[in-house]
This record gives C-alpha cells, sequence and structure tokens, in this order.
C-alpha cells in the first residue's frame, strides 16, 4: 500500500467550489462527462490558486521531479515544478522526442495515434535517474490507461512514484480504480471529486 501521510492536508472546500465553477463538463470522444480545464486557464486568480495548493500537499514530500502527461499535464506541472523548485519532465506520446525511450502500448476511451485506441509513451533519457521521488501529474484520470502507462515507464527507469495526482477523477471510467489495483504502492489523488463539477458547457453553434 501508498505510505505518503496526507492525512493532515487540508480539505479546500471553498477553493474546490471556484474552481469548480470554471471547469465545465462537455459530451466528448463518447464521454457524457468529460472535463474541460481551459476555463481554469483563462482565471489567472484560480490557476495561481490551484498551483498554491499542489504545492502546499507537496511541499515537505522530498520529491525529486514532477513529470507531466501530454499534453495538459505540462499545463499543471510545469508551474507546479517551479513553486516546489524541482525539475520537470514530458511523458510525450511516441516519436515525440529525441533521445527517449518508449513505454509499451496501451489503449484509452477514444481513438489514440494509431487509429484504434492505441498510444505509447515516451520520455528523455536523461529525465530520471534511480531512486528519484517523482510525483506524476494530469488533468484527468478516465480509463487509467494513460496513467498505468505513465507509472509502467517511470518505474521501469528506476523512478519511485511518490503519488500520481490529477484534478479530477472519472469515477464511473473506473480507472482509478485499476491503477490502485495494479500499483498498490503507489497513493492516487484527485483534487476535485465530481461532485463539485456541476457545470454543463454550452457548444456554441457554428457561424
Amino acid at each position: 500500500m501508498a505510505d505518503n501521510n496526507f492525512a493532515t492536508a487540508p480539505d479546500y472546500e471553498e477553493d474546490k467550489r471556484k474552481i469548480a465553477a470554471v471547469i465545465p463538463y462537455y459530451a466528448f470522444h463518447g464521454i457524457d462527462r468529460f472535463y474541460d480545464i481551459s476555463g481554469l486557464m483563462l482565471d489567472p486568480a484560480l490557476f495561481r490558486r490551484t498551483v498554491e495548493i499542489l504545492a502546499e500537499r507537496y511541499k515537505g514530500q522530498a520529491i525529486d521531479k514532477i513529470g507531466g502527461f501530454d499534453a495538459r499535464g505540462f499545463v499543471l506541472g510545469t508551474p507546479l515544478a517551479l513553486a516546489l523548485e524541482v525539475p520537470f519532465f514530458m511523458l510525450r506520446k511516441q516519436s515525440k522526442l529525441p533521445n527517449s525511450v518508449t513505454g509499451a502500448s496501451y489503449t484509452k476511451e477514444y481513438k489514440g495515434d494509431d487509429g484504434q485506441g492505441g498510444d505509447a509513451l515516451c520520455i528523455s533519457r536523461t529525465a530520471i535517474q534511480p531512486g528519484d521521488r517523482v510525483l506524476l501529474i494530469d488533468d484527468l484520470i478516465a480509463t487509467g490507461g494513460t496513467l498505468m502507462a505513465g507509472l509502467d515507464l517511470v518505474k521501469a527507469q528506476q523512478g519511485v512514484v511518490v503519488e500520481a495526482a490529477c484534478m479530477i477523477e472519472l469515477g464511473f471510467l473506473g480507472g482509478g480504480k485499476k491503477v490502485r489495483e495494479k500499483h498498490p504502492d503507489v497513493s492516487v489523488w484527485s483534487f476535485i471529486s465530481e461532485k463539485h463539477l456541476q457545470t454543463k458547457g454550452e457548444v456554441m453553434a457554428k457561424e
């Protein structure tokens, strides 16, 4: 079981309500409620507060590096790495980085780069040193395929994953449960519960 102690972390309920209000959901790629964090990016004050809360959670956890998933994990992970003053590395889609190592292919809830629901991740060969304590971050955990592929890749490079964090876990897809079952040594955490996320996005008609 994951043994990181986050039990004393505050719940930030008021902050969560404000942040959730700018994260609408849409029907997208066959999923009825797909949450879009673009609204958070458009609100500098709430975006800054989000990074502050994440930094408060992870300060003192002896994190050596932060890895962000292609592509929204880059948006969240980079300012967090700056706040914690630790290096950041990218988990990119296969063939997108030179001097990289590529993990095994995985499937997800919609068509991937191979047109059949499959993708693979790669990281720079210089990203992780054996024993590095790594925080992984993304916007969503959906079916869990991307996160599990990232965990496998980091562990294959002898990194130690402190926690896998996301803004939102789509509980109805069961991805988080799959990740926890496959990697019981890794804490999987989501910042905002689906109970807070009740803003339905309006699709604008094309002119």
